[in-house]
């Protein structure tokens, strides 16, 4: 059943259908699903009615957006065959709407084409034969003895024989507009004297010639072969359409910076619906369907050639054409025929497809030049892979194997062809950073550390793509990847076509199969005849369940589409830089200079407030705050962390507002120099509290993230003594992911341990149940504590499921871990009573 539903025609954006088709697809599986969930079905089914659904909503409405598409393509394939009445529904007011409309115009062209070529065969047949079957009649009289060769006979030969030299005439100055280059030989023309000679040459019999010039001596600058051309073409077309004993008037005048040439006759004129295309080849007007339909249009091109026009002008009494002819001989510089169409089209249409603007997306991001199919292949063969060893295990080696081959498909993308990469040393570094950061998953087993370092790893690989420069040209680059899903589409298309039949990949999709089966049947065989080859196969095969099965096609998609997205945008980056804010540098110093100075006297205020309580000591702390020290500390490190931060967006914004010179150096650098001050107080601070009340995975990394904001603030304070910024973005991205491979290197999980295990002698404690929730990193800490510490620890959290990996989920940190494991380990039977020590043990202990 054919269904053709286009609910979505109104939208004037492909853009917009698209991002509505999403949001319908995504509302309609999401109240699926919690449909289907409350109705008790299980959490699997669930998720594939949901995509069975949104898959069949999504081709509802795609089948009515591209069925404009599906039209042209068999109107083209009819068309082939010569059947150029077809036509499309354009109904549709976006882009997809535009060509289909364009596709109608085209068909009606080359519609019109062939009825033109059909014309011109009969036409220049007709125009042919009569000349031809004059000239053979003279002949035949001649041969036979009917008449004798005399003046008369001979004149009559001639004249047909010239009647056949201008249709070939005609012809050949047609083969010239074709390849549109005809040199000019340009000099004065005296038009008296030329336009009576060539109404002299044009005579016909019957018919009266009449030629005015004013004034009498005008003169124009033309080739005069060519002219000659043109007005022997309108005279003709003027005889032939003129009744018997009518008049043919010629006259020349100036008019302007112009020469006004014109021909009138007394027929029927021409129609003002035909006025336009009667210059138009192998056409000719409604009352007249003699001729070729090739002179009004060689007298167009002609005109045009010494950059004038021509045009039929309005007439009481048949036909009266126009023809303009620069007085100035430098006017005339062309030699090819510019506006003359093959072909007269039903509407009008430009003469080039304009070029894209400046704003628009080819512009911003082009699209890839060429298939990449191994970067596809890499793509969905990193899928599979995902899918195969993620699931059901630990962070390890095979984590770090999937995503490095996710960052190697992106770096790949860059090479160009023949081989050669386009690589600087930056970005050699960038691999070798991205490379430590992955491998971090093989070290570690803290996963708070080791994610981040897999997204630092990521959000570098993007950044180096795309170059980005800018602190929007950053936030671009996070958007680009996922609309690369959607601007990459015309690419994959392309990549994906094959470039031969079907039936060349029927040998190699043959051999694939064959072969997997044998390596199904033989690895059976061999693994029931053999343990050890048997264990070896379960090692490296996964364990997959129909259960389980939709969710690794669905992490093998998700992976597999953002490496083929993130490799497109390091094929192709888009121009994120071009991204900036509308500010520009003011002219009136006050208005960024007040607020900064604003800025910088709270800054200064605080300041004086901190040295205050330093040098005032704590008992002058508690009698004016009433707080601890540790209380003091601990209340302001949060404000001051997003203190520096509002601080670097200041400074941002005074750097575009005001112009370069010494008032703005100075006012920022105090700003900066200040708070470098406040990052140092915030980082001591978060030291006495740790000291006071412990040391925990989130005080640690806000420690480490308030440090990298005064890295970026000496940074800032570089780029504005070296008068360049190009480079602080792009340095302080990569300065954070250093940061982080260097927490990561440092084993926070084992510092935080040994650190809070030499506290037992403060007044707060050491919380032991905190100690339970570190990674496997910290054993090697809290295999030191004493028997009763060492079981309360071990004995729950996540130090109580160290179990075997197998060698995809491999970890140093687990691995050392279970060494020592097996040299202290846990007493079995103290297990359940140290899970149930009190708070004096298990909570807190010192």
């Amino acid at each position: 059943m054919k269904y053709d539903v286009r609910p979505l025609d109104a939208v004037r954006s492909i853009k917009v259908k698209l991002g509505l088709l999403v949001a319908v697809t995504v509302t309609v599986a999401s109240v699926l699903a919690v449909v289907v969930t409350r109705a008790g079905v299980t959490p699997w089914a669930t998720v594939v009615v949901a995509v069975v659904v949104a898959l069949g909503v999504t081709q509802l409405l795609a089948r009515g957006m591209t069925s404009p598409l599906r039209e042209m393509t068999q109107a083209a394939q009819r068309m082939a065959t010569g059947d150029y009445s077809q036509r499309v529904h354009a109904s549709s007011r976006d882009e997809v709407g535009e060509l289909a409309r364009a596709f109608n115009r085209m068909a009606a062209t080359l519609e019109l084409v062939d009825r033109q070529r059909r014309d011109l065969v009969a036409n220049v047949s007709h125009e042919l034969r009569t000349p031809i079957s004059a000239l053979q009649a003279v002949l035949e009289n001649l041969v036979d003895g009917v008449s004798q060769p005399g003046p008369e006979e001979l004149r009559l030969a001639l004249a047909q024989t010239e009647r056949l030299g201008r249709l070939v005439s005609d012809l050949l100055d047609l083969s010239r507009v074709e390849e549109g280059v005809t040199p000019l030989r340009v000099k004065d023309v005296r038009l008296s004297e030329f336009l009576t000679e060539a109404v002299a040459q044009a005579r016909v019999d019957g018919l009266r010639y009449a030629v005015t010039v004013q004034p009498e001596g005008l003169t124009v600058p033309a080739d005069p072969d060519r002219l000659h051309q043109l007005l022997a073409n309108l005279v003709d077309n003027a005889s032939r359409h003129s009744p018997q004993g009518g008049l043919v008037q010629v006259t020349a005048e100036v008019v302007g910076d112009d020469v006004l040439v014109a021909v009138a006759d007394e027929g029927p004129g021409i129609a003002a619906s035909d006025r336009k295309a009667v210059f138009e080849r192998f056409t000719t007007s409604a009352a007249q369907h003699s001729g070729t339909g090739l002179g009004l249009a060689i007298s167009r091109w002609v005109a045009q050639l010494h950059g004038g026009s021509i045009a039929v002008a309005d007439s009481a009494e048949g036909a009266r054409i126009h023809v303009l002819l620069p007085t100035d001989a430098d006017r005339p510089t062309t030699t090819k025929e510019p506006v003359m169409s093959t072909l007269t089209p039903p509407a009008p249409l430009p003469e080039s497809p304009p070029a894209p603007p400046r704003d628009s997306l080819a512009s911003w991001w082009p699209d890839a030049p060429r298939r990449r199919p191994a970067i596809v292949a890499a793509a969905l063969v990193t899928g599979a892979a995902a899918a195969i060893i993620l699931p059901d295990r630990s962070e390890g080696l095979g984590t770090t194997l999937v995503f490095a081959a996710v960052a190697a498909t992106v770096f790949a993308a860059r090479t160009v062809r023949g081989g050669t990469a386009r690589w600087s040393w930056r970005d050699g570094v960038d691999a070798a950073v991205v490379a430590l950061l992955l491998a971090t998953l093989v070290l570690r087993d803290a996963e708070w550390i080791t994610i981040l370092c897999l997204l630092a790893a990521l959000a570098l690989v993007a950044v180096n793509s795309t170059r980005a420069r800018s602190i929007l040209g950053l936030l671009a680059t996070a958007a680009a990847v996922p609309l690369a899903g959607l601007r990459g589409l015309p690419w994959l298309g392309r990549t994906l076509k094959p470039r031969t039949s079907i039936a060349a990949w029927i040998p190699a999709a043959r051999t694939a199969l064959v072969s997997l089966v044998l390596l199904l049947v033989f690895g059976a065989l061999f693994a029931s005849a053999d343990a050890l080859f048997a264990s070896w196969v379960d090692s490296i095969t996964p364990d997959i369940t129909w259960n389980d099965l939709p969710a690794r096609v669905v992490l093998a998609l998700f992976i597999a589409a953002g490496t083929l997205a993130a490799a497109y945008v390091s094929m192709t980056p888009p121009t994120v830089d071009r991204l900036q804010l509308p500010l520009r540098p003011s002219r009136r110093p006050f208005e960024w200079l007040a607020p900064v100075m604003v800025v910088n006297a709270v800054f200064l205020l605080f300041l004086v407030a901190q040295a205050t309580a330093m040098f005032g000591g704590h008992g002058y702390l508690q009698r004016t705050t009433g707080l601890t020290y540790a209380d003091y500390v601990h209340e302001g490190f949060g404000q001051l962390t997003v203190a520096t931060i509002l601080t670097l967006t200041v400074v941002g914004w005074a750097a575009r507002k005001a112009s370069p010179g010494r008032q703005r150096d100075l006012a920022l650098g105090a700003l900066c120099l200040m708070t470098i001050v406040v990052v140092v107080s915030a980082l001591y601070r978060m030291h006495l509290y740790e000291e006071a009340y412990g040391f925990t995975r989130l005080r640690l990394l806000v420690s480490v993230f308030e440090g990298w904001l005064g890295v970026v603030v000496l940074l800032v304070m570089a780029a504005g003594i070296v008068k360049a910024r190009g480079w602080l973005v792009p340095m302080a991205v990569r300065l954070g992911a250093v940061g982080l491979l260097g927490l990561a290197v440092f084993n926070p999980d084992l510092y935080i341990a040994e650190q809070n295990i030499a506290r037992v002698d403060s007044s707060v404690g050491t919380d032991y149940s905190y100690l339970a929730t570190l990674s496997a990193d910290a054993y090697p800490a809290i295999w030191k504590l004493p028997q009763d510490q060492f079981e309360c620890v071990t004995g729950t959290g996540e130090l109580s499921r160290l179990t075997g990996d197998d060698w995809l989920e491999w970890n140093l940190g687990r691995s050392r871990a279970r060494d020592l494991v097996a040299e202290r380990p846990l007493d079995a039977s103290r297990t359940d009573s140290s899970t149930a020590i009190g708070s004096s043990t298990c909570r807190r202990a010192g």
